[in-house]
Order: structure tokens, then sequence, then C-alpha cells
């Protein structure tokens, strides 16, 4: 599901390029003057031929592109990055990092920071296994994301290494020049009629290559091919000669059906889900590209939405509170039933109830923020079917509106009250944490 083709050895010569969200590129050294990033010309033209074919399939992306193409006078071609981050490792070796915008208070975080908080967001949703970050000793600061993911990933294999790789009883079944086993009566008299030598014979065999070992390996071949660190290209050859008994997985998804996690295969749980994020794209969107090597890339407001619903979950922990996530309760119409409603998180308590929905966007101090028209009226949707008196719409913090002294309130003066909050997602697991004790208050001991 990710996009890879033809890495070698040879093809790590590349440069790493690191932008945030948002962030301009071009080829043209002019654009430095408008705060664009410059970038090698071939690099350019293989990622917006990337970008192109992606966009062109009808599927995935067209809802929310991955990056933008676009002509600006003087500057020539230049390619906009937008809601996805992470990781993009092109075919020459060239990788591109795209990083989350992130501010807390007034500034704009450093790049360290911003992986630091990139990854607990990711970990904290469940995109990426593993229990805690600094299970890596690599420089946050000087490494690439797909470096740290990496890292992880040979940490865990390393252990199971240690404690020995799983082995199970599998049929053998091949025409042999020894005898062992039960013959294959029908099989041999085809095949060994001129060879009297050989028996085609089948037979248990007690063997380190099952689905389990055989996705590892894959997962190790491939990440040989696209590590840039010397350490972990060194770790994950080590690896591999471990793994020397047992055959690359040439169907996935039959091996992936073919693992039952129990006692006996609980070690591999951590490395099989690295597995499965570098392998089948489960927690990102998958890509296309003859020219590019490799594609890891997250929708930030996907990763964003569940993130802030998570804490929400864990702060306004009551028996008397109930906070689910994508409710589909109510339509828009009842007859006939039509247009699906979806919050992204409804918070029912015994005095009220409280709508909330995630924007991963950025706002400004124009008129009402650049808040859209359309959100506004999906608000008053919500407040006005689910009866909550309080919607409210979370947006990361942005310099200059999240410390607006008063909160950002409209009333539309038949029952609905929206809320315009901002996270300070810098603040760590504590953004959502004056906010879940306006929600308490509110679901709990509001009388209205």
């Amino acid at each position: 599901m990710n996009a890879r083709t033809n890495l070698t050895d040879k093809n790590r010569k590349g440069s790493d390029i690191t932008l945030k969200e948002y962030g301009t590129l071009c080829r043209n050294p002019a654009g430095a003057a408008y705060g664009y990033q410059c970038i090698d010309e071939s690099v350019f033209d293989r990622l917006e031929r990337f970008i192109l074919e992606n966009r062109a399939d009808g599927k995935g992306t067209e809802a929310l592109e991955l990056m933008t193409v676009a002509s600006r006078k003087g500057i020539g071609k230049i390619i906009s990055a937008k809601n996805y981050v992470g990781v993009i490792a092109m075919s020459e070796g060239t990788r591109i990092e795209i990083l989350p915008k992130v501010y807390t208070g007034n500034e704009e975080i450093s790049m360290l920071q911003t992986k630091r908080i990139f990854l607990h967001m990711l970990k904290s949703v469940g995109d990426i296994p593993g229990k805690v970050f600094r299970h890596t000793d690599l420089d946050a600061g000087k490494n690439h994301i797909l470096d740290l993911f990496i890292r992880m990933f040979i940490d865990e294999a390393v252990i199971l290494v240690k404690h020995g790789l799983k082995s199970d009883y599998r049929e053998h079944r091949d025409n042999e020049t020894f005898y062992k086993g039960k013959l294959r009566f029908a099989e041999h008299i085809k095949h060994n009629a001129a060879h009297k030598e050989r028996f085609y014979i089948e037979f248990d065999e007690f063997s380190v290559d099952r689905p389990e070992n055989r996705l590892v390996k894959t997962t190790i071949e491939l990440l040989m091919k696209i590590s840039s660190i010397p350490r972990n290209r060194k770790d994950l050859h080590i690896l591999s000669a471990a793994f020397d008994q047992v055959k690359k997985s040439e169907q996935p998804e039959r091996d992936w059906a073919g693992i039952s996690m129990d006692r006996t295969t609980q070690e591999y749980r951590t490395l099989l889900e690295w597995c499965r994020l570098f392998l089948s794209g489960l927690s990102f969107t998958p890509f296309k590209g003859e020219n590019n090597a490799y594609a890891l890339l997250f929708p930030m407001e996907n990763i964003y939405e569940r993130y802030v619903a998570k804490q929400l979950k864990k702060r306004l922990s009551h028996p008397e509170i109930r906070v689910k996530s994508q409710d589909r309760s109510y339509r828009l119409f009842q007859t006939p039933a039509r247009f699906q409603l979806k919050p992204d998180i409804v918070v029912q308590g015994p005095a009220g109830v409280a709508v909330l929905d995630t924007k991963w966007k950025i706002l400004s101090r124009v008129k009402d923020y650049g808040i859209s028209q359309a959100d506004m009226y999906q608000a008053y949707a919500y407040g006005k079917k689910y009866g909550a008196g309080r919607v409210y719409l979370l947006y990361p913090g942005v310099p200059r509106i999240s410390e607006l002294e008063s909160p950002v309130v409209y009333d539309s003066g038949d029952g609905v009250e929206v809320r315009v909050v901002f996270l300070d997602l810098g603040l760590g697991t504590d953004c959502v944490g004056e906010l879940a004790e306006e929600l308490r208050h509110w679901v709990l001991s509001y009388i209205g």
C-alpha cells in the first residue's frame, strides 16, 4: 500500500529535506525571498509526478490532497504541503519530511519539540506501536521521523531475536533425494518414472518459517533499502542474518490471516504492529507511483481529532458522564432518513449535552477568525439535533488568537451557543485540561 520501488544501496545519496505543514518547495532560488525552500530540480520534478499520479486516480487523496502544485510569477512552479505529515523517500535517496505546524503561546515551536509532540500524538492514538518514545536513543532533532520509526522497530526485533524466534511444524511436500515421512504415490509416479533416486514425499518439519517470522523478515528487507543511518543499516543487516532460515512473505495478506496471537506469540505483538505499519499502511493513506520509493504519511486532521477525543475521555472519566466519538445517533432529516450527522465528540451527563468538533485549521485575526460558514452551519445542526446547549469548535492554538482574553462565543438566539476553543498542543496532555473542567461542570451541574 505504500509507494515503494527499485530501492538499492546506491540510492541513499540524496539529501534530507524538512518542512512544516503549509510550507512550500520550489526549484528557483529566488523563492527564498518568499520563505520557500529550494530543492534540486530533478527531485522537484519527481515529487511533482508523484503528487499528480496520486491525484489522478480519484481515490484516497482526492478529498484531502497530499500537496498542491501551483505556479507563481517570477518563481515558476511551487509545491505546497497540506494536511499530510510524515516522510516521502524518493527513489534516488532524497527524503522529504513534513511536520505539523504547532504553536505554544505566541511562538512556533522548534523542530525537535514538534517531532516529540507529533510522535506523542501518534503513540496516543495507536498509530505507532511501542511503549514510550525513549525506546530510541537517536537524536530526534537530527534524524528524520522515518529513522526514528526504523530504530523503534529494530529495538523490538532485537528483543525478539534475543529470546529466540518461534518455530512450528509445517508441511513439507517436494521431490527429494531422500526418503522421509509419507510417499505421495501419484506424484512420485508422475515425476520419477525415470528418476529412481528421487522420492516425492510429504512430512512435517519443525521450522522458523512461519507467518510471523516471514512478515518480520519482509519488513527488515524493506527497511534495509530505505534506511539512511549507518547504525540502523548495520543492525538491520545483523537482524537479517538471524532470519536467514525464513522466507520472504510472498502473500502478506495470507500471512496476516495465518497469525493467531496467544501466550506463545505475545513477544511478537508490538513488533508485528510495526510490521503492519510499514507493510500495510494501516494507519495512513495508500499511495502509488513508479518514480518514488516510499511514502509514510498521516492525515493530520485525523490524528488531531482522535488525540483530542482520547485525552478528553481520560479527563472526563466519571460514572455519570458518557463520552462518544464519531457518534451516529442522528440524521439531519428523519423522513426520508438522509444526511448522517457524525460529530467528532459528544459529551453527555445528567445536566446537559455538549457536542465538540475538532478542526485542524489555522485561524487568523480576520473577520470571524476565518471560521468557515459551513463549519458554523454544521455546528448549529449539531446543537439542534442533539439538544446541546453548547457546541465547541476545537482549533489548534495559533499566535495572537489563542491568548484572547474573552472566549469566542456565537449565540444563535434560539438555544444554540457555539464556543471556539484553541488548544495549546505544546502543553501535551494538559492541552484539554481547562476544557475538560468546563465540560464536566456543564454536563454534571449546569441548570438552565
